[in-house]
């Protein structure tokens, strides 16, 4: 019999959760086989309008810190350039939404984020799935990634060392397999992730139609007494229907459903004339109960859902990536300190419960009610402060994200400042090969001679900043996510911080 080769990672689905994924685990040299259902990585759905996505500083600053940002934000050659938003057309900038109540950047205080620092990554910005996934793909495949297309997960059976996976007819081996295949996920189901949560109030349509009057609907954002709807000239429109949730994936969306709903939600006698794109989608909120069982885990939509409002899923997954792919090659390297696999779930779990309940928020504030519109009011308010938008902007740029780390220092946890250096590099340019990075401020009595001692593990530089915030050192995850932070003594909490995030301690460190 034929033997199946065997790879150290199997990652179902090549949306950009998979494919930042094998652009980590191949950073770290692990093979990887990466398995799409759809046969094609192209779509109407992944272009403008209905493909645009808002990438959150967070999410940039990965993209920067791996080289891929600049590629992200270019132009697509050949491809025309998307007319603006609906709220592009106003004299004040927005900075983002909640519920469809923007705040603006006139009222941010971005002085209220100390432990921030200029970078190309300082606030939100705008892109399609399709340029996401085409600049994931092309450094996926540039590092050795395998991505095959046109085929589909079928069935699964982990044993202890490995995971045996069964996909458009063969038989396919891996380690360890992760499901980055969206919400209706096959691997979570056939892994048997308990998947828990609420049920939908609405269904959402994103349509692209003709109409043969569509004067009579105005551009813009609009609450009514039966639901939602953004209407953007001459026929981009997304409505929101409380029905429950009831039509979504239940029948084909036609014309004349959609001109029923567009009428029923508008108050308008709308007429649609040709259907030439639609799509559906509800505000479902469930995440699986841990984010790992045995040697499958989950990542991305596959392992939390929620409505699409405020565009926060495709950057809770992208933090999953991240989060996941260092601790995964490290322990199919076998240098992971214990518990090390387990604090994925640890740390990503509540992050992506806090965005299933803002998500929540956003549909409570939507209901189409007295009580709700006056509860807008109260919060449109609030928005216009000073405080208010600074909040909302931390939360939907995701500019104070922190992970939970055990550690009261206040840059512990939360993505390094992009130190402008005295050599004239960055922090973020040290980050590109996927290490991590012990950083000394104090060049005239370094740490300790540390290079070259850490099997890769860990970078060692030493070397003033422009702005050092009162630190002499810091170590820092592959993530990007500081592990420790040091401003007097060091060499004891540096050695604690070292063991629990990559399994060296005090016999590494060079003798004085």
């Amino acid at each position: 019999m034929r033997d199946i080769p065997l790879y150290d990672v199997i990652i179902a689905g090549a949306g950009p959760v998979g494919l930042m994924l094998a652009c980590e685990l191949r950073l770290a040299h692990c093979s990887v086989l990466v398995l799409e259902q759809a046969g094609t990585p192209h779509s109407p759905l992944k272009q403008a309008p209905f493909g645009v996505r808002g990438l959150s500083i967070p999410t940039l600053e990965a993209l920067h810190r791996r080289g891929m940002l600049d590629a992200i934000a270019a132009p697509s050659p050949g491809v025309a350039t998307a007319p603006p938003a609906h709220w592009a057309q106003q004299a004040r900038r927005p900075g983002g939404h909640f519920a469809g109540i923007q705040f603006f950047h006139d009222r941010i205080d971005a002085g209220r984020w100390p432990w921030r620092l200029p970078s190309p990554p300082s606030e939100s910005m705008p892109s399609t799935m399709e340029r996401i996934e085409s600049v994931l793909a092309a450094r996926a495949e540039a590092l050795g990634a395998d991505i095959r297309r046109g085929v589909r997960v079928d069935d699964l059976e982990p044993s202890k060392d490995s995971v045996s996976v069964r996909a458009g007819g063969q038989s396919m081996q891996g380690r360890w397999l992760v499901g980055c295949d969206g919400g209706r996920s096959r691997v979570r189901k056939a892994a048997g992730f308990e998947f828990v949560g609420t049920e939908p109030e609405f269904t959402g349509y994103s349509v692209d139609v003709e109409l043969a009057d569509g004067a009579v609907l105005t551009p813009g954002r609009h609450y009514t007494r039966a639901g939602m709807y953004t209407y953007q000239p001459p026929g981009v429109i997304a409505m929101v229907d409380f029905d429950g949730g009831h039509f979504h994936g239940t029948t084909p969306i036609t014309a004349e459903h959609v001109q029923t709903v567009l009428r029923r939600v508008t108050g308008t006698e709308v007429r649609v004339t040709a259907l030439r794109l639609a799509t559906t989608w509800t505000d479902r909120a469930r995440q699986v109960t841990t984010y790992r069982r045995g040697r499958v885990l989950l990542a991305g939509d596959a392992a939390h859902i929620h409505s699409p409002l405020g565009g926060q899923g495709l950057n809770l997954g992208i933090g999953d990536a991240m989060n996941l792919g260092w601790k995964l090659a490290a322990t199919i390297r076998g240098d992971a300190p214990d518990g090390l696999l387990d604090s994925y779930t640890a740390e990503r779990h509540p992050i992506g419960a806090q965005v299933l309940d803002w998500s929540r928020a956003q549909v409570a504030l939507m209901r189409p009610s007295p009580a709700t519109r006056a509860l807008s009011a109260i919060v449109r308010d609030l928005i216009e402060t000073r405080d208010g938008a600074t909040y909302f902007a931390e939360r939907v740029w995701g500019a104070t994200l922190r992970h939970e780390l055990g550690d009261d220092h206040p840059l512990v946890g939360r993505s390094a400042p992009d130190f402008a250096l005295g050599d004239g590099t960055t922090l973020a340019a040290h980050l590109r090969t996927g290490c991590g990075l012990l950083l000394d401020f104090d060049t005239a009595t370094p740490l300790r001679d540390v290079a070259g001692r850490w099997d890769g593990r860990i970078a060692y530089l030493a070397c003033s900043a422009k702005e050092e915030l009162g630190l002499r050192a810091l170590l820092v995850r592959p993530d990007g996510i500081v592990a420790w932070a040091g401003s007097g003594a060091r060499e004891g909490e540096f050695v604690l911080a070292a063991r629990r995030w990559f399994g060296v301690g005090r016999d590494l460190i060079a003798p004085e």
